[in-house]
């Protein structure tokens, strides 16, 4: 008999997901401040060259394995395998990666409604930055 407010536990298999995605997003996002802090330490502060270089490794990563382990492609990688790479491990490291195979998809597919993507993503993320950086602002006060 479960105990009243707590709800049943999702299966076993559910659970080893969380926890393979949980472990590639604490290792992309360990790699993720370690390449900050060396980009730092090469070219300073200046010009964000740390994200920049992390957003470029991160697609690069997610491209070229998404392709691999493909149903056509040439290496076979399992879904917790995938998921652990291109959820944990990119998505700890960059989610720009998720957001440029999903443009890179879309583009291929529907041009359009690619293009429209990118310049909602681009204006309504700058956008939200702006508003929370100004709500921040006013609490600060």
């Amino acid at each position: 008999m479960a105990r009243p407010g707590i709800s049943k536990l999702p299966p076993m298999n559910l659970l080893v997901t969380y926890l393979v995605i949980a472990l590639g997003s604490a290792l992309g996002g360990v790699a993720r401040y370690g390449c900050g802090l060396l980009a730092v330490a090469l070219w300073g502060v200046t010009f964000p060259w740390g994200t920049l270089i992390i957003n470029i490794v991160g697609s690069f990563v997610i491209g070229g394995f998404a392709t691999l382990t493909a149903p056509d492609g040439r290496v076979y990688v399992g879904t917790l395998g995938r998921q652990f790479v291109m959820v944990g491990l990119c998505g700890g490291y960059t989610t720009f990666s998720s957001f440029s195979l999903e443009t890179f998809g879309l583009l291929q597919r529907q041009p359009l409604a690619g293009a429209a993507y990118i310049a909602l993503s681009l204006v309504l993320c700058l956008l939200a930055v702006w508003v929370g950086h100004a709500l921040a602002r006013k609490v600060n006060e």
